[in-house]
Protein backbone atom coordinates (compact mmCIF):
# COMPACT_ATOMS: atom_id res chain seq x y z
CA UNK A 1 0.00 0.00 0.00
CA UNK A 2 2.97 2.29 0.88
CA UNK A 3 4.32 1.74 -2.80
CA UNK A 4 1.06 1.93 -4.73
CA UNK A 5 0.81 5.68 -2.08
CA UNK A 6 4.31 6.72 -2.96
CA UNK A 7 3.75 6.01 -6.68
CA UNK A 8 0.87 8.25 -7.25
CA UNK A 9 1.23 10.53 -4.95
CA UNK A 10 2.67 13.64 -7.22
CA UNK A 11 3.96 11.20 -9.43
CA UNK A 12 4.47 11.04 -13.04
CA UNK A 13 1.45 9.44 -15.13
CA UNK A 14 2.30 5.52 -15.93
CA UNK A 15 1.27 5.12 -19.38
CA UNK A 16 0.41 1.98 -21.38
CA UNK A 17 0.13 1.71 -25.05
CA UNK A 18 -1.02 -0.97 -26.50
CA UNK A 19 -0.39 -1.65 -30.32
CA UNK A 20 -2.18 -4.41 -32.17
CA UNK A 21 -0.98 -5.29 -35.48
CA UNK A 22 -2.61 -4.87 -38.49
CA UNK A 23 -6.04 -4.06 -36.52
CA UNK A 24 -8.10 -2.23 -39.52
CA UNK A 25 -10.86 0.61 -38.63
CA UNK A 26 -13.62 -1.39 -39.13
CA UNK A 27 -12.70 -4.80 -36.04
CA UNK A 28 -13.55 -3.65 -32.78
CA UNK A 29 -17.35 -2.88 -31.40
CA UNK A 30 -16.93 0.67 -30.72
CA UNK A 31 -15.83 1.30 -34.81
CA UNK A 32 -18.58 -0.81 -36.24
CA UNK A 33 -17.56 -4.60 -35.91
CA UNK A 34 -17.46 -6.59 -32.70
CA UNK A 35 -20.19 -8.65 -33.45
CA UNK A 36 -20.52 -8.04 -37.12
CA UNK A 37 -17.05 -9.88 -37.22
CA UNK A 38 -18.35 -12.40 -35.26
CA UNK A 39 -17.27 -11.24 -31.65
CA UNK A 40 -18.24 -8.75 -29.21
CA UNK A 41 -15.27 -6.07 -27.67
CA UNK A 42 -16.75 -5.21 -24.21
CA UNK A 43 -13.63 -4.17 -22.23
CA UNK A 44 -11.89 -2.40 -25.94
CA UNK A 45 -15.49 -0.37 -26.02
CA UNK A 46 -15.89 0.54 -22.43
CA UNK A 47 -12.44 2.07 -22.46
CA UNK A 48 -13.67 3.71 -25.27
CA UNK A 49 -16.43 4.78 -23.67
CA UNK A 50 -14.40 5.68 -20.33
CA UNK A 51 -11.85 8.28 -22.84
CA UNK A 52 -11.99 9.83 -26.05
CA UNK A 53 -12.22 7.54 -29.61
CA UNK A 54 -10.45 9.01 -32.41
CA UNK A 55 -12.25 8.48 -35.78
CA UNK A 56 -8.80 10.17 -37.79
CA UNK A 57 -5.89 8.70 -36.15
CA UNK A 58 -3.50 7.95 -39.24
CA UNK A 59 -0.30 5.48 -39.09
CA UNK A 60 2.30 4.34 -41.70
CA UNK A 61 1.36 2.08 -44.58
CA UNK A 62 3.39 -0.49 -43.29
CA UNK A 63 4.32 -2.31 -39.73
CA UNK A 64 8.33 -1.23 -39.19
CA UNK A 65 7.56 2.90 -40.11
CA UNK A 66 4.71 2.74 -37.62
CA UNK A 67 6.85 1.46 -34.87
CA UNK A 68 10.06 3.70 -35.59
CA UNK A 69 7.82 6.97 -36.43
CA UNK A 70 5.95 5.97 -32.97
CA UNK A 71 9.42 5.74 -30.75
CA UNK A 72 11.46 8.35 -32.31
CA UNK A 73 8.70 11.08 -33.40
CA UNK A 74 10.40 11.49 -36.83
CA UNK A 75 8.43 10.38 -40.63
CA UNK A 76 10.26 7.41 -41.91
CA UNK A 77 11.49 8.79 -44.58
CA UNK A 78 14.13 10.93 -42.26
CA UNK A 79 15.45 7.47 -40.36
CA UNK A 80 15.66 5.33 -43.23
CA UNK A 81 12.95 2.91 -41.59
CA UNK A 82 10.45 3.62 -44.15
CA UNK A 83 10.05 -0.07 -45.25
CA UNK A 84 9.53 -3.36 -43.30
CA UNK A 85 13.58 -5.00 -44.04
CA UNK A 86 13.16 -8.42 -46.34
CA UNK A 87 16.80 -8.53 -47.34
CA UNK A 88 19.09 -9.51 -44.37
CA UNK A 89 20.43 -5.76 -43.77
CA UNK A 90 21.21 -4.60 -40.68
CA UNK A 91 17.39 -2.36 -39.78
CA UNK A 92 15.69 -0.04 -37.71
CA UNK A 93 16.46 3.36 -36.45
CA UNK A 94 20.57 3.81 -35.86
CA UNK A 95 21.71 4.64 -32.05
CA UNK A 96 21.75 8.33 -33.13
CA UNK A 97 17.83 8.36 -32.87
CA UNK A 98 16.45 9.55 -29.40
CA UNK A 99 13.36 6.85 -28.70
CA UNK A 100 10.46 7.82 -26.54
CA UNK A 101 11.88 4.92 -24.16
CA UNK A 102 15.07 7.16 -23.43
CA UNK A 103 13.34 10.14 -23.32
CA UNK A 104 11.15 8.59 -20.56
CA UNK A 105 13.81 6.80 -18.76
CA UNK A 106 15.25 10.01 -18.07
CA UNK A 107 12.75 10.67 -16.43
CA UNK A 108 12.67 7.69 -14.02
CA UNK A 109 10.57 5.21 -15.69
CA UNK A 110 10.71 1.69 -15.88
CA UNK A 111 10.55 0.97 -19.37
CA UNK A 112 9.14 -2.37 -20.91
CA UNK A 113 8.53 -3.65 -24.65
CA UNK A 114 6.47 -7.13 -24.45
CA UNK A 115 5.19 -7.91 -27.88
CA UNK A 116 6.85 -7.71 -31.63
CA UNK A 117 9.45 -5.22 -31.96
CA UNK A 118 9.92 -5.07 -35.74
CA UNK A 119 12.96 -2.47 -35.22
CA UNK A 120 16.16 -4.48 -35.50
CA UNK A 121 16.96 -7.86 -35.22
CA UNK A 122 20.46 -7.92 -34.23
CA UNK A 123 22.62 -6.35 -31.31
CA UNK A 124 22.91 -2.74 -31.28
CA UNK A 125 19.03 -2.88 -32.42
CA UNK A 126 17.06 -4.62 -29.82
CA UNK A 127 14.88 -2.67 -27.23
CA UNK A 128 17.30 -3.33 -24.79
CA UNK A 129 19.73 -1.22 -26.48
CA UNK A 130 17.31 1.40 -27.43
CA UNK A 131 16.39 2.52 -23.95
CA UNK A 132 14.01 -0.32 -22.79
CA UNK A 133 14.82 -1.95 -19.01
CA UNK A 134 13.46 -4.99 -20.37
CA UNK A 135 11.63 -7.06 -22.94
CA UNK A 136 10.06 -10.15 -24.07
CA UNK A 137 8.54 -10.74 -27.48
CA UNK A 138 9.64 -11.28 -31.23
CA UNK A 139 12.22 -9.34 -32.98
CA UNK A 140 10.90 -9.66 -36.37
CA UNK A 141 7.34 -10.34 -37.57
CA UNK A 142 4.67 -13.13 -37.06
CA UNK A 143 5.64 -14.33 -40.77
CA UNK A 144 8.25 -16.19 -39.88
CA UNK A 145 6.17 -18.52 -37.42
CA UNK A 146 5.34 -20.14 -41.07
CA UNK A 147 8.95 -21.01 -41.90
CA UNK A 148 9.52 -24.13 -39.35
CA UNK A 149 6.85 -26.23 -40.53
CA UNK A 150 7.43 -25.73 -44.30
CA UNK A 151 9.06 -28.94 -46.06
CA UNK A 152 12.12 -28.03 -47.19
CA UNK A 153 13.13 -25.13 -45.53
CA UNK A 154 16.62 -24.25 -44.51
CA UNK A 155 17.22 -22.95 -41.63
CA UNK A 156 21.56 -22.15 -43.22
CA UNK A 157 19.48 -19.59 -45.68
CA UNK A 158 17.11 -17.87 -43.16
CA UNK A 159 17.75 -18.12 -39.16
CA UNK A 160 14.41 -19.26 -37.72
CA UNK A 161 13.01 -16.58 -35.24
CA UNK A 162 13.07 -16.90 -31.89
CA UNK A 163 11.11 -15.83 -29.31
CA UNK A 164 13.43 -13.47 -26.59
CA UNK A 165 13.89 -11.71 -23.72
CA UNK A 166 16.44 -9.27 -22.95
CA UNK A 167 17.47 -6.96 -20.06
CA UNK A 168 19.61 -3.70 -19.92
CA UNK A 169 23.08 -3.74 -20.01
CA UNK A 170 22.86 -7.71 -20.99
CA UNK A 171 22.52 -9.34 -24.55
CA UNK A 172 19.55 -10.62 -25.66
CA UNK A 173 18.53 -14.65 -25.29
CA UNK A 174 16.56 -16.93 -27.28
CA UNK A 175 14.15 -18.21 -25.38
CA UNK A 176 11.92 -21.11 -28.09
CA UNK A 177 11.41 -21.06 -31.67
CA UNK A 178 8.69 -18.96 -32.80
CA UNK A 179 6.90 -21.71 -34.65
CA UNK A 180 3.07 -21.86 -34.93
CA UNK A 181 2.32 -23.53 -31.58
CA UNK A 182 4.54 -20.25 -30.04
CA UNK A 183 2.78 -17.98 -32.38
CA UNK A 184 -0.53 -19.06 -30.55
CA UNK A 185 0.15 -18.61 -27.32
CA UNK A 186 2.79 -15.87 -27.16
CA UNK A 187 -0.25 -12.89 -27.00
CA UNK A 188 -1.16 -14.40 -23.32
CA UNK A 189 2.19 -14.51 -22.44
CA UNK A 190 2.33 -10.64 -23.52
CA UNK A 191 -0.35 -10.10 -21.41
CA UNK A 192 1.01 -11.75 -18.26
CA UNK A 193 4.45 -10.42 -18.71
CA UNK A 194 2.86 -6.87 -18.96
CA UNK A 195 1.18 -7.71 -15.65
CA UNK A 196 4.08 -8.36 -13.73
CA UNK A 197 6.30 -5.70 -14.78
CA UNK A 198 3.77 -3.42 -13.76
CA UNK A 199 3.49 -4.92 -10.88
CA UNK A 200 6.95 -4.95 -9.79
CA UNK A 201 7.06 -1.25 -10.81
CA UNK A 202 4.35 -0.08 -8.41
CA UNK A 203 6.13 -1.71 -5.73
CA UNK A 204 9.32 -0.59 -6.73
CA UNK A 205 7.67 2.91 -6.59
CA UNK A 206 8.41 4.12 -9.94
CA UNK A 207 6.44 5.41 -12.42
CA UNK A 208 5.94 2.90 -16.20
CA UNK A 209 5.83 2.59 -19.77
CA UNK A 210 4.43 -0.59 -20.74
CA UNK A 211 5.03 -0.59 -24.53
CA UNK A 212 2.98 -3.61 -25.84
CA UNK A 213 2.22 -4.64 -29.22
CA UNK A 214 0.34 -7.29 -29.35
CA UNK A 215 1.42 -9.84 -32.55
CA UNK A 216 -2.11 -10.27 -33.85
CA UNK A 217 -4.21 -10.47 -36.01
CA UNK A 218 -1.28 -10.32 -38.30
CA UNK A 219 -1.14 -13.54 -40.12
CA UNK A 220 -1.12 -16.23 -39.39
CA UNK A 221 -4.26 -14.93 -37.20
CA UNK A 222 -4.72 -17.91 -34.79
CA UNK A 223 -5.93 -18.02 -31.28
CA UNK A 224 -4.45 -19.64 -28.74
CA UNK A 225 -5.83 -23.08 -27.25
CA UNK A 226 -8.12 -21.06 -24.26
CA UNK A 227 -9.60 -19.48 -27.24
CA UNK A 228 -9.85 -21.69 -29.77
CA UNK A 229 -13.68 -22.40 -31.02
CA UNK A 230 -15.06 -20.08 -28.30
CA UNK A 231 -16.75 -17.57 -30.27
CA UNK A 232 -18.18 -20.71 -32.88
CA UNK A 233 -17.55 -18.43 -35.39
CA UNK A 234 -14.07 -19.04 -36.45
CA UNK A 235 -10.08 -18.34 -35.80
CA UNK A 236 -11.12 -14.51 -36.49
CA UNK A 237 -13.80 -13.80 -34.21
CA UNK A 238 -11.88 -15.98 -31.80
CA UNK A 239 -8.74 -13.88 -31.99
CA UNK A 240 -10.69 -10.83 -31.73
CA UNK A 241 -12.40 -12.29 -28.40
CA UNK A 242 -8.65 -12.91 -27.45
CA UNK A 243 -7.58 -9.47 -28.00
CA UNK A 244 -10.09 -7.84 -25.93
CA UNK A 245 -10.30 -10.73 -23.04
CA UNK A 246 -6.04 -9.59 -22.89
CA UNK A 247 -6.52 -5.91 -22.92
CA UNK A 248 -9.41 -6.42 -20.20
CA UNK A 249 -6.89 -8.70 -17.97
CA UNK A 250 -4.83 -5.42 -18.04
CA UNK A 251 -6.82 -2.98 -17.14
CA UNK A 252 -8.09 -5.25 -14.04
CA UNK A 253 -4.50 -5.61 -13.02
CA UNK A 254 -4.25 -1.11 -13.36
CA UNK A 255 -7.14 -0.93 -11.54
CA UNK A 256 -6.22 -3.55 -8.51
CA UNK A 257 -3.00 -1.83 -7.46
CA UNK A 258 -4.93 1.16 -7.24
CA UNK A 259 -3.11 3.28 -10.03
CA UNK A 260 -5.82 3.84 -12.39
CA UNK A 261 -6.57 7.53 -12.02
CA UNK A 262 -2.67 7.63 -12.64
CA UNK A 263 -2.54 5.56 -16.11
CA UNK A 264 -2.31 6.91 -19.36
CA UNK A 265 -3.93 3.85 -21.10
CA UNK A 266 -3.97 4.06 -25.31
CA UNK A 267 -5.56 1.41 -27.44
CA UNK A 268 -4.37 1.47 -31.50
CA UNK A 269 -2.86 -0.23 -34.63
CA UNK A 270 -0.02 -0.16 -36.59
CA UNK A 271 -1.38 -0.06 -40.00
CA UNK A 272 -4.90 -1.21 -41.77
CA UNK A 273 -6.39 -4.10 -41.52
CA UNK A 274 -4.52 -7.79 -42.49
CA UNK A 275 -4.91 -8.34 -46.19
CA UNK A 276 -3.48 -11.74 -46.86
CA UNK A 277 -6.14 -14.51 -47.69
CA UNK A 278 -7.91 -16.57 -45.39
CA UNK A 279 -7.19 -13.79 -42.57
CA UNK A 280 -8.12 -10.57 -44.05
CA UNK A 281 -9.38 -7.98 -42.00
CA UNK A 282 -11.91 -4.81 -42.19
CA UNK A 283 -11.04 -1.22 -42.49
CA UNK A 284 -14.90 -0.22 -41.92
CA UNK A 285 -16.10 2.80 -43.87
CA UNK A 286 -12.26 2.93 -46.06
CA UNK A 287 -10.79 1.49 -48.65
CA UNK A 288 -7.63 0.24 -49.76
CA UNK A 289 -4.99 -2.03 -48.02
CA UNK A 290 -2.07 -1.74 -46.09
CA UNK A 291 0.97 -1.07 -48.17
CA UNK A 292 -1.49 1.59 -49.82
CA UNK A 293 -1.64 5.58 -49.55
CA UNK A 294 -5.42 4.76 -49.03
CA UNK A 295 -7.52 5.87 -45.88
CA UNK A 296 -7.69 1.65 -45.42
CA UNK A 297 -4.01 1.65 -44.72
CA UNK A 298 -3.71 4.99 -42.85
CA UNK A 299 -6.93 5.10 -40.45
CA UNK A 300 -6.75 3.08 -37.50
CA UNK A 301 -8.63 2.75 -34.07
CA UNK A 302 -7.28 5.05 -31.41
CA UNK A 303 -8.51 5.18 -27.65
CA UNK A 304 -7.39 6.88 -24.97
CA UNK A 305 -8.10 7.23 -21.27
CA UNK A 306 -6.54 9.12 -18.28
CA UNK A 307 -9.23 9.34 -15.51
CA UNK A 308 -9.87 13.04 -14.71
CA UNK A 309 -7.80 14.19 -17.52
CA UNK A 310 -8.80 13.05 -20.86
CA UNK A 311 -12.65 13.51 -21.09
CA UNK A 312 -15.10 10.37 -21.32
CA UNK A 313 -17.07 10.12 -24.29
CA UNK A 314 -15.24 12.15 -26.60
CA UNK A 315 -15.26 11.40 -30.23
CA UNK A 316 -13.42 13.35 -32.87
CA UNK A 317 -12.36 13.73 -36.36
CA UNK A 318 -9.35 15.88 -35.96
CA UNK A 319 -6.10 14.39 -37.59
CA UNK A 320 -3.51 13.02 -35.44
CA UNK A 321 -0.38 11.17 -36.63
CA UNK A 322 1.68 8.58 -34.76
CA UNK A 323 5.24 10.36 -34.85
CA UNK A 324 2.38 13.25 -32.46
CA UNK A 325 2.74 10.28 -30.05
CA UNK A 326 6.37 10.85 -28.95
CA UNK A 327 6.30 13.58 -28.35
CA UNK A 328 3.05 14.09 -26.82
CA UNK A 329 3.49 11.49 -24.38
CA UNK A 330 7.16 12.52 -23.39
CA UNK A 331 5.51 16.13 -23.09
CA UNK A 332 3.30 14.07 -20.39
CA UNK A 333 6.27 12.77 -18.74
CA UNK A 334 7.54 15.95 -18.36
CA UNK A 335 10.97 15.28 -20.99
CA UNK A 336 12.52 17.93 -23.37
CA UNK A 337 12.59 16.52 -26.67
CA UNK A 338 15.50 16.84 -28.63
CA UNK A 339 16.27 20.04 -30.89
CA UNK A 340 19.18 19.20 -32.96
CA UNK A 341 16.99 16.86 -35.24
CA UNK A 342 13.75 17.83 -37.08
CA UNK A 343 10.46 16.14 -35.23
CA UNK A 344 7.44 15.58 -36.75
CA UNK A 345 5.60 14.63 -34.50
CA UNK A 346 3.62 17.50 -32.62
CA UNK A 347 2.54 17.82 -29.15
CA UNK A 348 -1.46 17.02 -28.69
CA UNK A 349 -1.61 17.46 -25.54
CA UNK A 350 -3.78 19.71 -24.97
CA UNK A 351 -6.13 18.30 -27.86
CA UNK A 352 -6.38 15.12 -26.22
CA UNK A 353 -7.23 16.48 -22.39
CA UNK A 354 -9.74 18.27 -23.98
CA UNK A 355 -8.44 22.19 -23.55
CA UNK A 356 -8.96 22.43 -27.00
CA UNK A 357 -11.28 21.47 -29.91
CA UNK A 358 -8.79 21.12 -32.74
CA UNK A 359 -5.58 19.21 -33.06
CA UNK A 360 -2.96 21.01 -34.07
CA UNK A 361 -1.84 18.52 -37.31
CA UNK A 362 -3.19 19.67 -40.45
CA UNK A 363 -1.62 17.43 -42.79
CA UNK A 364 1.20 14.64 -43.08
CA UNK A 365 3.36 13.24 -46.58
CA UNK A 366 2.35 9.35 -47.00
CA UNK A 367 5.13 7.76 -48.22
CA UNK A 368 5.17 3.66 -49.24
CA UNK A 369 8.77 2.58 -49.40
CA UNK A 370 10.94 6.06 -49.77
CA UNK A 371 8.33 7.45 -52.70
CA UNK A 372 5.60 10.17 -51.90
CA UNK A 373 2.18 8.43 -53.05
CA UNK A 374 -0.44 11.38 -51.51
CA UNK A 375 -0.54 13.88 -49.30
CA UNK A 376 -3.21 14.43 -47.05
CA UNK A 377 -4.13 17.94 -45.85
CA UNK A 378 -6.91 18.88 -43.92
CA UNK A 379 -10.58 16.99 -45.13
CA UNK A 380 -8.71 16.66 -48.60
CA UNK A 381 -6.57 13.57 -49.89
CA UNK A 382 -4.03 14.59 -53.29
CA UNK A 383 -2.66 10.95 -54.57
CA UNK A 384 0.40 11.36 -56.79
CA UNK A 385 0.97 7.42 -57.11
CA UNK A 386 -1.98 5.58 -56.99
CA UNK A 387 -2.53 2.07 -55.85
CA UNK A 388 -5.91 0.70 -54.08
CA UNK A 389 -4.29 -2.66 -52.87
CA UNK A 390 -0.98 -4.01 -51.38
CA UNK A 391 -0.39 -6.48 -54.68
CA UNK A 392 -1.90 -3.81 -57.08
CA UNK A 393 1.00 -2.19 -59.51
CA UNK A 394 1.62 1.47 -58.68
CA UNK A 395 0.74 3.75 -60.92
CA UNK A 396 2.40 6.76 -61.26
CA UNK A 397 0.09 9.58 -62.03
CA UNK A 398 2.51 12.65 -63.57
CA UNK A 399 -0.07 15.68 -63.97
CA UNK A 400 -2.96 13.68 -63.72
CA UNK A 401 -2.98 13.34 -59.76
CA UNK A 402 -6.48 12.30 -58.40
CA UNK A 403 -7.93 14.70 -55.43
CA UNK A 404 -10.60 14.15 -53.10
CA UNK A 405 -12.74 15.40 -50.49
CA UNK A 406 -12.89 12.70 -47.71
CA UNK A 407 -16.38 14.56 -46.22
CA UNK A 408 -17.69 13.83 -49.21
CA UNK A 409 -15.92 10.66 -51.38
CA UNK A 410 -14.62 8.64 -47.91
CA UNK A 411 -14.08 5.61 -50.36
CA UNK A 412 -11.54 7.25 -52.74
CA UNK A 413 -12.83 5.58 -55.73
CA UNK A 414 -11.20 6.75 -59.60
CA UNK A 415 -14.46 8.16 -60.71
CA UNK A 416 -14.39 10.16 -57.85
CA UNK A 417 -11.34 12.31 -58.30
CA UNK A 418 -12.15 15.95 -58.41
CA UNK A 419 -10.58 18.57 -61.05
CA UNK A 420 -7.40 20.52 -59.65
CA UNK A 421 -7.80 23.43 -61.85
CA UNK A 422 -9.84 26.21 -61.24
CA UNK A 423 -12.01 25.03 -59.06
CA UNK A 424 -9.89 23.31 -56.63
CA UNK A 425 -6.92 24.62 -57.35
CA UNK A 426 -6.77 26.64 -53.88
CA UNK A 427 -6.71 23.04 -52.37
CA UNK A 428 -3.44 22.20 -54.60
CA UNK A 429 -2.04 25.56 -53.68
CA UNK A 430 -2.91 24.64 -49.58
CA UNK A 431 -1.52 21.06 -50.12
CA UNK A 432 1.73 22.17 -51.55
CA UNK A 433 2.45 25.28 -49.25
CA UNK A 434 2.56 22.42 -46.25
CA UNK A 435 4.82 19.77 -48.58
CA UNK A 436 7.35 22.25 -49.89
CA UNK A 437 8.75 23.34 -46.52
CA UNK A 438 8.94 19.70 -45.31
CA UNK A 439 10.81 18.61 -48.80
CA UNK A 440 13.06 21.47 -48.09
CA UNK A 441 14.23 19.94 -45.17
CA UNK A 442 14.83 16.36 -46.12
CA UNK A 443 17.78 18.25 -48.00
CA UNK A 444 18.84 20.31 -45.38
CA UNK A 445 18.51 17.11 -43.05
CA UNK A 446 19.74 14.28 -45.39
CA UNK A 447 17.39 11.22 -45.08
CA UNK A 448 19.49 8.25 -43.04
CA UNK A 449 20.03 5.20 -45.86
CA UNK A 450 17.93 2.17 -45.19
CA UNK A 451 20.16 -0.44 -43.75
CA UNK A 452 22.73 2.08 -42.34
CA UNK A 453 25.03 1.07 -39.94
CA UNK A 454 26.22 1.83 -36.37
CA UNK A 455 27.94 4.27 -35.74
CA UNK A 456 26.14 6.74 -37.68
CA UNK A 457 25.99 10.32 -37.34
CA UNK A 458 24.19 12.20 -40.32
CA UNK A 459 25.41 15.60 -41.15
CA UNK A 460 23.54 18.81 -43.11
CA UNK A 461 23.59 19.78 -46.37
CA UNK A 462 25.42 22.69 -47.32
Amino acid sequence: MRAQQSQQGGQKPNIIFILADNLGYGELGCYGGGILRGAPTPRIDRLAAEGTRLLNFNVEPQCTPSRSAFITGRHPIRSGTYSVPIDGRPYGPVRWEVTLPDLLSSQGYATGIFGKWHLGDSEGRYPHDRGFDEWYGIPNSSDESFWPQQAGFDAKLAHLEQVMEGRRGEKARGIKVYDDNARREIDLELTTKTIDFMKRSVQAGRPFFAYVPFTLVHAPTEPSKQFAGKTGRGDWADVLAQMDWSVGQILDAVAEMGVQDNTVFVFTSDNGPEETYPWRGWAGPWSGSYFTAMEGSLRTPFIIRWPGRVPEGRVSNEIVHIADLFTTLARIAGAEIPQDRPIDGLDQTSFLLGRQETSVREWFPVYVNNELFAVKWRNWKLHFVWQERMDDAPQRLGGGVKLFNLDITPQERPDESLPTGFTHGWVVHGIFAALTPFQQSLKEHPPIPMGAADPYRPGKSG
